[in-house]
């Protein structure tokens, strides 16, 4: 039984991993190997005479997987099977071109009036079909999609895993380049690498709180993600990296020596720093916990750095100003608990994220 519900857990982690939103673990993207070709360890490699930067057609690039792709004219349908090229495109401007995504691309505003291609844990390669689409954009998620949608004549892009900045800016400008929107793409890394900045240097002076994203049922996020990405620029430790990497399952007994002074949850109730081992460890009984936007940390795209780089770094800063200040005024009154005035000024600062100390 243990085995079986083990296994369970899994695949349910599995399936928020790849998809989007469901569970704290909506969207993230685990690391899927692609073939040990010189052009997968070395990236995405632009093939076209004339220069990337004139973002002219035909254009040549070459994906993860070794395959190089011609468009001879710009893209006019694009569908997207996972969420992080949807948020791409839309970040790009390119949106009225995506004629497919996937439901958990669906809190993009205007994206539940695309075709929904979403089948189980990936994509329906008829649903994908049906939208007759110029280019299908595959992220490392979607791996498993890739071959049969080749099969069936339609030109796919995949994407290596994104577990860096540099990479996302990577896939950004890959995906500008192939549907001619390459000043947009230029802009919208520009934004992207400046928010980065601004959130180190906002928590460049401070202690760096060992930091702990639980996924469920011990899984956590560890090394080598973009989570770890994001908490490593928000001005964090993540406790998890010493781990291992990608998305390991915990016992108990680790998760208890890692002994996390800060949790990011995405529910604003976060009701797992009430369940073991996380109730034990610092962070549980002094309840400090960070909540971000599903859509947005677990999803390697421009927009998710951009959002959650901000709120991270925001709230390590008043974590730590809320630290000082109670510090100061210890003894001179027992009215309120530590944090909380940070708790209201955050909520009012911050519409999409809550930093909370509960009392």
């Amino acid at each position: 039984m243990r085995d079986t519900y083990v296994v369970a857990m899994a695949l349910l982690v599995t399936a928020a991993l790849v998809g989007g939103v469901a569970g704290p673990a909506a969207g993230a993207q685990p690391t899927i190997e692609t073939p040990p070709t010189a052009s997968a360890a070395d990236g995405p490699a632009v093939a076209q005479a004339d220069g990337a930067d004139t973002c002219e057609f035909p254009v040549e690039l070459t994906d993860a997987t070794g395959t190089t792709i011609t468009l001879d004219e710009r893209p006019e349908r694009v569908t997207t099977i996972n969420p992080s090229a949807a948020q791409t495109m839309w970040e790009l401007g390119a949106e009225d071109r995506v004629v497919g995504v996937t439901q958990y691309a669906f809190y993009l505003d205007g994206a539940e009036a695309r075709q929904n291609v979403s089948a189980g844990f990936g994509a329906s390669v008829e649903r994908v079909v049906a939208t007759d689409p110029d280019l299908v954009l595959a992220p490392n998620a979607s791996a498993g999609d890739v071959a049969p949608l080749r099969e069936q004549g339609l030109t796919v892009y995949h994407f290596k895993s994104a577990t860096s900045i540099d990479d996302i800016a990577e896939k950004t400008e890959t995906i500008g380049r192939l549907v001619g929107a390459c000043e947009r793409a230029a802009a919208t890394n520009e934004e992207m690498y400046d928010a980065v900045a601004e959130a180190e240097n906002r928590t460049a002076d401070l202690d760096r709180p060992a930091a702990l994203y639980p996924l469920g049922d011990g899984y956590v996020a560890a090394g080598n993600t973009f989570i770890d990405e994001i908490m490593r620029v928000g001005g964090t430790e993540n406790v998890a990296a010493a781990e291992g990497d990608g998305y390991p399952q915990l016992s108990n007994e680790v998760i208890l020596q890692t002994d996390p002074e800060l949790l990011i949850v995405t529910d604003p109730e976060a009701p797992i720093l009430d369940e073991e081992p996380y109730a034990s460890t610092t962070a549980g009984r002094e309840g400090n916990y960070v909540v971000l936007n599903v859509n947005y940390l677990n999803q390697p795209a421009p927009r998710s750095v951009i959002e959650s780089a901000e709120t991270l770094s925001v709230a390590v800063e008043e974590l730590q100003t809320a630290d000082a200040g109670a510090t100061e005024s210890e003894g001179d009154s027992q009215s309120q608990a530590p944090g909380f005035g940070v708790v209201a000024a955050l909520i009012a600062a911050l519409a999409a994220a809550l930093v909370a100390r509960r009392q």
